[in-house]
This record gives structure tokens, sequence and C-alpha cells, in this order.
């Protein structure tokens, strides 16, 4: 089997991730759940002549010297695509994720509207979490796009890979690739700063310094857009501080307290009428009383923050799950099973 048949499949079935691996037919994901091709089982010969048909020379070279390859793809018949190819059982396989060809509006996304306010803050951290799979990088490239249509600006990109193409509108936009334009994320963001960016997007917070530098960045003038996988609000103010060694932990509590514009932690969760999936979402909004809590290092009661800042836009996942099950958009066992304090959702219910 081809691999651009393949691609072509999945885009025709709205697939949102193509799996190749040995002994299964190719599968793909539709509305978070595996479905398989009614083809015969891929052989190990297979898989390893698919994976190795999508890389250069180079490529090929890393790939086996490192194990694992992450990349983008670009085919002028099916688009898009992110590639991570990896071995199992000592041969190489592949895990694909499809990207959309446009940007999608807030409304067709579910975003709630505080995340065109947080996009126009000047300056600050915009951190958007949650577990891999729920749209990250599509939320950001939606902020992105938004900043492209309205201020003349320069946006800069650290990505792992490009999967959004941002042509540029209003502003400037330079898209960086690791492993193409850049050896690594914090290599690419310390240099960054020299070219004189406005917006600085870093695909995903992954280290020591790709935080530090971050922080740093949003403290001097910088709006950064960026992503962690973490579940909530509250884990990610704790992810963020607890990557400093504890001598440099003061000084970290007091950066993240003044640069922090807002958290947006993400779930997908599937439809009432099991057509397609349904964004949840937890909004921070780091408010004067958001920023001390921070500093007097007590996290945990961010969670009243965002229970009593609706009128700012703010609300815990669980009031979002209540919200979603009453308009009939997700089913009550999707709401309970999701929910951090299930009795939130049982109490609202009656």
């Amino acid at each position: 089997m081809e691999m651009r048949h393949i691609l072509q499949t999945a885009r025709k079935l709205g697939a949102s991730d193509i799996h190749i691996v040995a002994g299964l037919p190719p599968a793909f994901r539709l509305n978070g759940e595996i479905a398989f091709a009614d083809t015969q089982p891929l052989t190990r010969e297979d898989t390893r002549q698919l994976t190795l048909g999508l890389l250069t020379e180079k490529q090929q070279s890393v790939f086996e010297l490192e194990r694992e390859l992450c990349f983008s793809l670009f085919d002028d018949r099916v688009g898009r695509f992110r590639v991570n190819a990896y071995y199992h059982a000592g041969n190489p396989e592949l895990a694909v994720r499809i990207c959309c060809d446009g940007i999608a509006t807030a409304l067709e996304l579910g975003l709630p509207p505080v995340i065109d306010e947080l996009a126009r803050r000047p300056s600050g951290l915009v951190i958007v979490t949650g577990p891999t799979g729920v749209g990250k990088t599509t939320t950001l490239s939606y902020m992105i796009d938004l900043i492209n249509r309205e201020r003349r600006c320069k946006i800069v990109t650290i990505e792992d890979p490009v999967e959004y193409v941002h042509r540029p509108k209003q502003a400037i936009v330079v898209q960086q690739e690791v492993n193409l334009d850049t050896q690594s994320f914090s290599r690419a963001l310390r240099h960054v700063l020299r070219q004189d960016p406005d917006v600085i997007v870093v695909g995903e917070m992954r280290d020591y310094e790709t935080v530090s530098t971050a922080l740093t960045a949003a403290e001097t003038g910088h709006l950064v857009l960026s992503t962690l996988h973490t579940p909530s609000a509250v884990q990610t103010v704790e992810r963020v501080l607890g990557v400093f060694p504890a001598v440099q932990q003061q000084q970290a509590i007091i950066q993240l307290a003044s640069s922090l514009e807002g958290i947006i932690s993400q779930k997908l969760l599937p439809a009432a009428n099991r057509q397609g999936r349904i964004l949840a979402c937890e909004v921070l909004v780091a408010t004067t009383a958001a920023r001390k809590i921070i500093r007097d290092n007590q996290s945990h009661r961010l969670i009243t923050v965002m229970e009593t800042g609706q009128q700012l836009g703010m609300h815990t996942m669980d009031a979002c799950l209540l919200d979603l099950y009453e308009r009939g958009q997700i089913s009550y066992d999707v709401a309970v099973s999701h929910a951090s304090d299930p009795s939130y959702i049982r109490k609202k219910r009656f």
C-alpha cells in the first residue's frame, strides 16, 4: 500500500491521526477512537518501506542514530502532516498527525471569547495545556492568526515540527522548525530575542532552559505563547516552578507572578451524539489576586480565583463540564468521568 493512498484515505475519512504498525492494517483515529482499514495487515517490511520512503538521506541517518524522529511532511495533493517515526521491536513504524488546511474560527473550535483577549495582550506569558491530541497546537495557531490579522508586528514561532503555515497578513511571520532550522527549542529561544520579535511562540516548554528563557522574554516586553502537557491551571503553575532548582525558586515565583497572563487547559471529549468531539477547557486569567497567590506560593488557591472570576471569562474544568452537559453537548457519564471532583457534577445535576 502506498503512503500517499493512506494519507488520502485519512483526509477523506476526517481522521486526526494515522498509525502504521507491523501486524495490523493501517489505523485511523476517528472522533477519538481507533478504526482499522479494511486491508491486509502490514508486515514488518511494509512498515519499514513506508517509513524510510518518507525520509531524506540526512533524516535516515538521524533516525538510525537517534531511533526516533519528528518532522513535517507536505504533499501538494494531500496537504501537510506531522510525522513521528519510531522503532518498535527493532522495526520502523509511524504515527502521523493530519494538519488542517486552514485556521478555524473560535466558534468552530469551541474556544471561549477570553482567548481573543489573551492573544491581544502586548506582553506576558500565555500557556495552553493538556494531554497529547487535545488541540493545543490548533489553539495556538488560532491565536497566531488573530495577531497576524490585527497587529503590525513580528511573530517568530519555534515548532517541532511546523503544523500550520501562516502567511504574512498584517504581521511578519517567521516559522522555525526544530532539526530543520534550529537544533533545539532552548537554543532557538536564546537566539530568537536577537531577531527583534514582538510575539514569540514556543511549541512546547520542555526543560529548564526553555522555561527560564520564556519567562525572561515575557518579562521584558514580549508576548510569549507556549504549551505544556499539564491537565489543569494549578498543575501548570506547579510544573513551571518545579523545573527550577531550589536556589532559584523564589526568583522564578516572582517572574511567573509578574509575567503570566493566562492559562487555558484543554480536553477533547466525545460529543453526546457521537458525531465528533467537543472542546472542554479551564481558564485562568492572571488577575491581581491570582498574581498574589502565585507570589505566596499557594497555587492550590487559584481554583477559588477561577470559581469567582466568571465575569472575566474564567472557569474551572468541572464548571465547563457541567455547562456542556446541561447544554446537551456531552453525556452525563462523560462529564462525571472527566471531572476532577465528580461529586460537583452529581450535586449540580439535581
